[in-house]
């Protein structure tokens, strides 16, 4: 009725107030629908769990590891605004304030089902504060978005684990470096290794190991399905591959792509900030659309 209205009434006035009322109207449809989509598909018992979050510096040197820093910042503050609760597995500083490597454990509902679209290689582009002549470097972090999970989920034999134990280093109190607390577990089927040291003593180091080997292991049979769905729907968002450029970060544009999905925002400062909502809803309605076309 709206639009007939704009199409024949003659007065400018009400002509413009229609025209204001179909676009709000449009924009309330939009909404809705994607509200009501995701509802017309079975619900994923994973998306409800917890989650574990690997992030590492990849190509790049400091600057790389300065990345993987504003990456943990950003999800730190995302994960606060959640009302969710981080906590340390463990975490490795490079030099200059960065990151080498940050492991990390995220509990509260729906973790998982809003962390998991962060798996993939992040790249950034950008001017380094050690480059002196103002040229723009592209370095890179990679992050692993993992369901915790619990022993009923993934069935782990003895016989498969070899277990070594060595000596820490760094910080973590008075027993670094003086006692074998230090932990390396390798699943031998599958060739993961996990390496725990942040703890105080041995055990709790392979209580921690055998939580992120656990998430690891579930992670690789979820990778495994979604590739094979992939295949099958040729689907962009959840390929399966963890080693995808998924994200560029552009800083002297202020902009930021998601690459799965075509997405694009200018707003690089309040994404940087953990507002990453607007990012993680299109690609979750981008998935969903996928799946409802199959």
């Amino acid at each position: 009725e709206a639009r007939e209205l704009v199409s024949v009434v003659g007065d400018p006035v009400m002509a413009d107030e229609a025209g204001r009322e179909v676009a709000q109207l449009q924009s309330s449809i939009v909404d809705l629908e994607a509200r009501l989509k995701p509802a017309l598909l079975p619900h994923d018992p994973l998306d409800d769990r917890n989650a574990i979050i690997e992030i590492r510096s990849g190509t790049g040197g400091d600057e790389a590891a300065l990345f993987a820093a504003d990456l943990f910042r950003m999800y730190t503050r995302f994960i606060e605004r959640s009302g969710w609760k981080r906590e340390t597995i463990s975490h490795s500083d490079g030099t200059l304030g960065g990151v080498k490597e940050a492991v990390f454990k995220v509990s509260g509902a729906g973790a998982f089902g809003a962390m998991r679209w962060e798996s993939g290689v992040h790249r950034v582009q950008r001017v380094p504060a050690t480059e002196t002549q103002g040229r723009i470097h592209t370095s890179a972090a990679t992050v692993a978005v993992l369901p915790e999970a619990e022993e009923v989920d993934v069935r782990i034999e003895d016989k498969d684990l070899r277990i070594d134990v060595f000596r820490a280093s760094g910080p973590g109190g008075q027993s670094v470096n003086t006692t074998d607390s230090a932990v390396r577990i390798t699943h031998l089927p599958t060739g993961l290794v996990v390496s725990q040291q942040d703890q105080k003593s041995q055990l709790q180091n392979k209580l921690k190991g055998m939580e992120v080997l656990r998430a690891r292991l579930l992670d690789l049979r979820v990778a495994e399905a979604e590739a094979t769905r992939s295949k099958m729907r040729k689907s962009q968002v959840g390929t399966g591959d963890r080693s995808a450029k998924i994200r560029t970060y552009n800083y002297p544009q202020s902009r930021i792509t998601d690459h799965r999905i075509g997405f694009t925002t200018h707003d690089l400062a309040a994404v940087m900030d953990g507002h990453i909502e607007p990012i993680i809803d299109a690609l979750k309605l981008a998935d969903v659309e996928e799946q409802l076309g199959e």
